[in-house]
């Protein structure tokens, strides 16, 4: 399972994701996922996803965040931080 991640990574972001052993580290290693990450950050699931999985995750580019309603995304960011 995690060649076949590997090997996925690769073919999206190119050979430096192989160097990425976790979906966080895959993320964060590609400035169009930043609002993801800052999201899964906030969201405290960066410890989660660090680990042994298996996880599925739908990630979208930054474009996607942009293209929601304009404040969308800071309200969402801020209910997690108001329910810590």
């Amino acid at each position: 399972m995690k060649t076949l991640l590997k090997a996925a990574a690769v073919a999206l972001f190119g050979t430096t994701a192989v160097q990425a052993n976790t979906i966080v580290e895959i993320a964060a290693g590609d400035d169009r996922f930043s609002t993801l990450v800052t999201a899964v950050t906030t969201a405290g699931l960066a410890e989660t996803l660090s680990g042994p999985g298996p996880f599925t995750v739908y990630a979208p580019l930054n474009d996607a965040f942009a293209a929601l309603p304009e404040g969308t995304v800071e309200t969402l960011l801020q209910l997690r931080t108001a329910n810590n």
